[in-house]
């Protein structure tokens, strides 16, 4: 199991599926490990009675089928699928309106679907904020690119009006350019990341959940420009330098 998530962690997110296929053959008694651990690039459906489009995963899906936040339902229909509580249901109503104002002030479009449900193990309960950004460049030398951005949050039982988040994230970023000059190029990765928090619940669990999440975003778009632009500019340069720096003349001895 330790070798098979080793091997994922270096898989570029178009190839992730194919792998955790393969994998999912070879340690079939791994396939509940293998299905909640390894973060594939999202899925998008259409809720056809609110003609809402919202995110496929692991989190809200019942066997074959999956469950939209804008109806509530399973989609093919289920009739014993699995769905939250009353309480859990409002929140999650509440949470998808404010992260769609989320989603449009950081990324000017795109998917974004949020699901709770109840924590059995600890009382509390868990939460699952999504986003997913494609589109064709429109400046520069981007030709198409995805941004896929999973964030899990497990929140405790409230004790003495606090109470604790545990926040795991991980984005998967594609990108690809073409252009006579530089040829075409493609970039893909993922990263992830845990944050743990104890906080007041004066405010309310989504406006904690909101602040754990804006900022870890943040560090992830730091880390993603850090290591993969940053380290993937520096080899390009090395092996093509600019054409100013081959014209450029030593001065005379």
């Amino acid at each position: 199991m330790e070798a098979a998530m080793d091997l994922m962690r270096r898989m570029p997110p178009g190839s992730a599926e194919t792998a955790l296929n393969a994998l999912l053959t070879l340690l079939p008694g791994h396939s509940l490990d293998l299905l909640s651990q390894v973060d594939l690039p999202l899925q998008v459906c259409m809720d056809k009675e609110n003609r809402k489009e919202y995110i496929l995963c692991e989190y809200n899906r019942d066997a074959d089928s999956y469950r939209s936040p804008w109806s509530n339902k399973y989609d093919p229909p289920l009739e014993d699928g699995v769905v939250p509580s009353e309480e859990m249901r409002n929140l999650e109503i509440e949470a998808n309106d404010v992260f769609s104002v989320y989603r449009d002030q950081y990324y000017e479009g795109g998917i974004s679907s949020v699901y709770i449900w109840e924590d059995e193990d600890n009382g509390g309960f868990i939460a699952c904020f999504l986003i997913k950004k494609d589109g064709r460049g429109t400046r520069g030398y981007m030709q198409i690119g995805s941004w896929d951005a999973i964030h899990v949050i497990q929140v405790g039982p409230e004790e003495e009006g606090a109470a604790h988040y545990c926040l795991n994230s991980t984005v998967m970023l594609s990108l690809t350019t073409d252009n006579k000059h530089s040829g075409t190029f493609n970039l893909t990765g993922s990263i992830r990341r845990q944050m743990s928090m104890t906080l007041a619940v004066a405010d309310g669990h989504l406006v904690n959940m909101g602040k754990m999440i804006e900022e870890m975003e943040g560090k992830l778009r730091n880390s993603l420009d850090q290591v993969y632009f940053g380290k993937t500019r520096e080899m390009v340069c090395t092996l093509r330098p600019p054409p100013e720096v081959l014209n450029m003349r030593l001065p005379d001895s």
